[in-house]
């Protein structure tokens, strides 16, 4: 399994994030930051194409998860980035089914599916 489920957009960078905030709310899910890594880079003298990871949250979910393992905080809150990569913009959300293989806990396997469907939805939505 590929560590992010990935599309490519005909949208802008701008464009594919604010799809991707209006998304998230649809699913019930809360941008809490979206860092913009080009800009960052940038500033420290390293030049490359848009990049902007959003962070994205469901207090239910992630309680959940913490509830099981503490140390899956250290995957939380989930991530979708936009990015272009030769002129071409790409949505790529994480695949938290992931986390099941490292934590090997039934109910995380349960929450990881169920988050993984719906960050898939998201990406898929902001297309």
């Amino acid at each position: 399994m590929e560590l992010g489920y990935t599309v490519q957009t005909s949208k802008s960078v701008e464009e594919a994030v604010a799809a991707v905030e209006k998304a998230v709310a649809d699913n019930n899910f809360r941008v809490l930051h979206i860092h913009h890594v080009d800009h960052t880079l940038r500033e420290k003298g390293f030049d490359r194409e848009p990049y902007k990871i959003i962070e994205v949250c469901n207090g239910k979910y992630a309680s959940q998860v913490l509830e099981q393992n503490i140390n899956i905080g250290l995957f939380l809150p989930c991530k979708v980035n936009v990015y272009t990569e030769n002129g071409q913009t790409y949505i790529s959300g994480m695949r938290t089914q992931l986390m099941a293989e490292l934590f090997k806990d039934d109910k995380i396997k349960q929450v990881a599916d169920e988050v993984g469907v719906i960050v898939e939805k998201i990406v898929d939505s902001a297309k």
